[in-house]
C-alpha cells in the first residue's frame, strides 16, 4: 500500500532533502526513522529536493508499506523518534499510483528578506542593509509571468530536460519588519528562486531597472542574472496535489 507523509523541516543541519552520501539529508533521517519504526526497509520519495539550508513548512514524501494498521500512531512514533527540527504532520493512505513528484500540480516558495539587526532572524532570513525600492521589485516580479524558459535562473551545468516553468505568482510584500517574496509555479529549476531573488534585489537598490528582468531572461544566460542570495531565507511553503490524492 502506498501512504503520503506531510512533513516540515528547519535545514539549517541539513545537506539539503536529497540522500546524500556524506552529508546527512532530511530524507535520510526519515528513512531511517521509518525503517527503524516498522522494522523493514524504507524508501521515500519526495514532491521535491530543497537545496542545503533551505527549509520546508510543507513538503510530502511516499512511501510503499504493507499492513500499516494504524498512520495516525505512526505519526506520533515518528515524532518522538525524529530530531526537534524535522516533525511530521501527517501520515495517510493515497492512490496506489500517487506520485509525490510527479503528481505535484504547484509549489509554493517565500524568501525572508530583513533590513534591521535582529537576533531572531540569524538564521532565518537575509539581511540587506540597503534602503530597496519594492514598487520597482514588483514591477519586475510581475514581468516573471510572461516568460516560461528560465534558463538563466538555473544552476549552470544542471541535468535537466527542459527549462521551461509555468510561474503562476510571484510578488513582494512587507510583513510586518521584514520583507516577503512569495512565488507560485508548476516546477522550480535547482537554485531558481534564490537567483531570482537575488536579481530582484538588484532591481530593489537600483543596480538595473524591472526592465532589465526581460533582458536577463531572453539571455538564457546565468551569469547576466543577479548573485544567488543565501539559502536560510528560502522556505517551501507549499505543494499542491490533485483532491483525488491530498484533500484539502
Amino acid at each position: 500500500m502506498r501512504y503520503f507523509l506531510e512533513c516540515s523541516y528547519f535545514g539549517k543541519a541539513y545537506h539539503g532533502w536529497q540522500y546524500q552520501p556524506n552529508a546527512i539529508s532530511v530524507q535520510e533521517v526519515l528513512e531511517e526513522g521509518l525503517s527503524t519504526l516498522l522494522r523493514t526497509k524504507i524508501s521515500i520519495v519526495g514532491a521535491g529536493r530543497t537545496d542545503a539550508g533551505v527549509h520546508a513548512k510543507q513538503l510530502f514524501a511516499h512511501f510503499d508499506v504493507e499492513g500499516l494498521d494504524n498512520p495516525t500512531d505512526l505519526t506520533q512514533r515518528l515524532n518522538s523518534y525524529l530530531p526537534a527540527d524535522i516533525a511530521v504532520t501527517a501520515i495517510f493512505e493515497v492512490p496506489a499510483d500517487a506520485h509525490a513528484r510527479f503528481h505535484a500540480a504547484q509549489r509554493t516558495y517565500e524568501y525572508w528578506v530583513v533590513r534591521h539587526k535582529n537576533p531572531f532572524y540569524n538564521d532565518t532570513a537575509h539581511y540587506v542593509w540597503s534602503p530597496l525600492d519594492l514598487k520597482a521589485m514588483n514591477i519586475a516580479a510581475d514581468l516573471l509571468l510572461e516568460h516560461s524558459d528560465f534558463e538563466c535562473f538555473s544552476k549552470s551545468n544542471t541535468d535537466v530536460k527542459t527549462f521551461l516553468c509555468k510561474i503562476s505568482k510571484a510578488h513582494w510584500e512587507l510583513q510586518e519588519e521584514k520583507l516577503v517574496f512569495t512565488i507560485t509555479a508548476d516546477r522550480f529549476l535547482r537554485n531558481m528562486v534564490r537567483a531570482i531573488v537575488g536579481t530582484l534585489l538588484d532591481v530593489g537598490l537600483g543596480k538595473m531597472s524591472p526592465e532589465a528582468v526581460n533582458t536577463i531572461i531572453e539571455s538564457k544566460d546565468r551569469g547576466q542574472a543577479g548573485a544567488s542570495v543565501p539559502a536560510k531565507g528560502l522556505y517551501l511553503t507549499k505543494v499542491t496535489y490533485p483532491k483525488t490524492i491530498v484533500h484539502g
